[in-house]
């Protein structure tokens, strides 16, 4: 019964990403397969579930690349477009200790550099508490853009963003500057310590 059951709801996913082709859903969470990052057409590269002590479920993460990659590194060191997607599942997962574990993870990052201020930044930039259902994005900009279009100097050189962008429910909270800070982040899901060993093999679509 059970075989069947795992059957059923595998058939389920697969019908539901077939009919739309436009989502995949992970762990009952809805992803859009491509997601526009920076006038950047972006990708789903693979996805999965936060847990603690094998039992709680906390968040679904997801990973956007311009192109599929497997190689943790490269995508951690990479200076181009790319996000992270972040569905909280849990009332377990509050305001105070999502910081409080991105803290951790900053200390435990194996690449970039982070400072003690953008602690700070995220505390501001995520003022209120979370609840079931909060989506937060980390969108990683490149070029700057304005109105879906790159911009470029008088030498038609691309201008260079190379900044973190946090939104919360699909409202911009703030930025951090940086592709040093930005490797941080990446490797905080990505890195050599990760969040979660399976999660981060999830994301690389391992």
């Amino acid at each position: 019964m059970k075989y069947l059951k795992s059957l059923f709801t595998a058939g389920l996913i697969f019908s539901l990403s077939f009919i739309n082709g436009q989502y995949t859903i992970i762990e009952d969470v809805e992803f859009k397969n491509s997601l526009n990052i920076n006038s950047s057409e972006t990708f789903l590269n693979g996805g999965g579930l936060r847990e603690k002590y094998g039992f709680m479920n906390l968040y679904v993460g997801a990973l956007y690349l311009k192109a599929k990659s497997s190689d943790e590194n490269k995508v951690i060191m990479a200076n181009e477009d790319m996000g992270i997607r972040i569905v909280i599942v849990s009332s377990l997962v509050t305001r105070e200790r999502f910081i409080d574990a991105l803290e951790d993870g900053f200390k435990n990052s194996s690449a970039g550099k982070s400072e003690p201020e953008d602690i700070d930044k995220f505390k501001k930039f995520l003022s209120d508490e979370f609840v079931e259902g909060d989506e937060i994005l980390l969108n990683y900009h490149y070029g700057k853009s304005e109105n879906g279009n790159l911009l470029t100097n008088s030498a038609g050189e691309l201008l260079l963003d190379e900044t973190v962008y946090l939104y919360k429910n699909g409202e911009k909270r703030g930025s951090f500057k940086g592709l040093a800070f930005k490797q941080a982040l990446f490797a905080v899901w990505l890195g050599d310590k990760p969040a979660d060993d399976s999660l981060k093999e999830d994301m690389l679509g391992l």
